[in-house]
């Protein structure tokens, strides 16, 4: 039996079309450049009815719908900024006696979903619709399968391509059909833009970092392990820049920053996936205050940028991103939301609260994580406008310096938007001793049993040792900053390609199932395009109708197949 996907009749009549384009002499997938001029948006906002002589035009793009009336044609093409609408007569594109260009070639053998180019002038019709009228009409390429046809009547949206699984597998579907998805995709591409002009102009240095480390530092989380073969070593596929970025910092760089892949080897959900981007900023001679101000510039651009306005629907809310924002320390917050002063407290009795609160806790979990997590259930969730939480306790932040004021805690600040941690900074640890201390109190943790805690690096520690200016950095999350800014609830929306779990394929008996019933070979892919992928479920088949089906699925596809009989067939089910 073959292996060969198995075809549906739209996918057969179109490769049929296909080899008869070919046959009269067309190319469906031309190799030469074709120069497009003019794009759908701009034809139609910058259509003036007072030129003298039309607008000449070369545009291109995939057939989304058309009416064929006879010797002229309507149809709608979309390209990288809409659609636009062609009008497409008989004599114009084929002006000598020979019409098979419109007869055979645009009535017949294309089809939805085909690439074609068009030369000609624009004009507006009877109804008022700006449109193009075509004097030149080529294939570009043949689509070989059929788009789901989405409909809209009256501003609703029928058979719409709308299973998130089939999207998300499919995302080039997806952008073509579904309205709206290729701008969530721009957005993105514009924050990334105008944050990377917010710190060119202040002098910062755009790097790349290693993706394959020896020593996955940076952050506390459980990372995906490779092997490189000539060193006969295991490597890491990076949780966080950060490290190597300080390491530039030490070099005598002022200010650092990369848009960076990221990879952590942990769960997904709505708001995380394995592979995610960050990007991650480190400036010398500053600190974490300044670092809240600079947060909070770049996002009011940012906002503006995209919507004209720093204030931005997100779900039921409208979130404002004009500074200030709000600040309150993370020992402030879980007082005020749980009733209960932390300060000072050990880590049994942490332990202890959390019972109280009905927070499942293990003994894995150290203090600086049972804090986090007492956050993250009770407070967090509050927070849906812009706020700071600042000054963390020191167990939580291995790479942080401890606050000017309290050595229990660490300056560092986290942004809440919308009850989700949206960006991540610190005052940056450059004293060795002290980090090299918090190192083996995350080795403490891992050996507990907390494979999330933080590796040991010594280069990193031997690159404090000849001194690192103090330095404040920041790191936030391009694919949340994107769900933030364009409305989207599920972080698989801001991604072109999110990490599926396998696709599950439709199992099928082997023909010997098949042939042990006495069913001929060539009748087993007919029955299993029937649906009886198993052989057992003939069992429940209505024979009259399985005949039927059988010898229906025989003529459509031209199988050339000897029918078989019913009774034949009611032997097959009663064995």
């Amino acid at each position: 039996m073959s292996n060969q996907p198995e075809l549906s009749e739209q996918e057969i009549i179109r490769r049929q079309s296909l080899q008869e384009l070919r046959n009269i002499g067309i190319e469906p997938y031309p190799a030469a450049e074709y120069s497009v001029t003019h794009f759908s948006n701009d034809i139609i906002n910058g259509f003036d009815e007072s030129r003298l002589q039309p607008l000449e035009v070369v545009v291109a793009g995939r057939m989304m719908s058309r009416r064929i009336m006879g010797s002229a044609s309507f149809v709608e093409i979309k390209d990288k900024q809409g659609r636009v609408q062609i009008y497409i007569r008989r004599d114009d594109i084929c002006p000598d006696d020979d019409k098979t260009l419109y007869n055979t070639v645009f009535k017949r053998l294309l089809d939805i979903g085909d690439i074609i180019g068009v030369k000609g002038f624009v004009f507006k019709t009877q109804t008022g619709e700006i449109s193009v009228h075509a004097r030149e009409f080529v294939v570009l390429s043949k689509s070989l399968r059929p788009l789901p046809v989405v409909k809209e009547k009256d501003g609703k949206v029928y058979d719409a391509f709308a299973d998130p699984e089939q999207r998300y597998r499919q995302r080039y579907v997806d952008l073509i059909v579904n309205e709206g998805v290729m701008d969530t995709f721009v957005k993105r591409t514009k924050i990334i833009h105008t944050m990377r002009n917010f710190f060119n102009e202040r002098g910062y240095m755009e790097v790349e970092t290693p993706i394959l480390q020896s020593i996955p530092g940076g952050a506390a989380a459980r990372p995906f392990i490779t092997h490189h073969n000539t060193l006969n070593m295991p490597l890491y596929l990076r949780i966080a820049n950060e490290l190597y970025l300080k390491r530039l910092i030490v070099g005598g760089f002022d200010g650092v920053y990369e848009f960076a892949k990221d990879f952590r080897n942990e769960g997904m959900d709505r708001t995380h996936n394995p592979e995610f981007t960050v990007m991650e900023i480190y400036v010398a001679y500053r600190d974490y205050r300044w670092m809240m101000e600079f947060t909070e510039e770049m996002l009011e651009k940012v906002a503006i940028a995209l919507h004209g306005t720093t204030k931005v629907q997100l779900g039921d809310s409208v979130i404002d991103y004009q500074r200030p924002y709000k600040r309150i320390t993370m020992l402030d917050s879980i007082k005020e939301h749980t009733g209960f002063d932390l300060s000072g407290m050990s880590e049994n009795e942490i332990r202890n609260v959390c019972r109280q609160l009905n927070i499942e806790v293990d003994n894995a979990m150290g203090k600086g994580k049972l804090i986090d997590t007492i956050f993250g259930e009770k407070c967090e969730h509050h927070y849906i406008q812009p706020t700071f939480i600042i000054d963390y306790p020191v167990e939580m932040s291995p790479l942080c310096k401890k606050h000017r004021n309290n050595p229990e805690l660490t300056e560092r600040f986290e942004l809440m938007v919308n009850g989700k941690e949206l960006a991540n900074a610190y005052s940056e640890l450059n004293d060795p001793i002290d980090q090299f201390e918090r190192f083996q109190d995350q080795l403490k943790l891992s050996e507990k049993g907390d494979d999330e805690a933080m590796f040991i690096d010594m280069d990193f520690v031997k690159a404090l040792e000849y001194g690192m200016p103090p330095t404040s950095g920041m790191g936030i999350g391009i694919d949340r900053l994107t769900m933030f800014m364009t409305n989207q609830a599920s972080i698989q929306e801001v991604l072109f390609f999110p990490q599926m779990r396998p696709e599950k394929k439709q199992e099928k008996d082997s023909a010997d199932k098949y042939t042990a019933l006495g069913i001929p070979e060539a009748w087993i892919p007919v029955l299993q395009k029937a649906g009886f992928t198993k052989a057992a479920d003939l069992q429940n088949a209505n024979p009259n109708k399985l005949h039927q089906d059988l010898c229906g699925l025989n003529k459509k596809h031209k199988m050339g197949l000897a029918n078989p009989s019913k009774d034949d067939v009611a032997t097959w089910i009663n064995q």
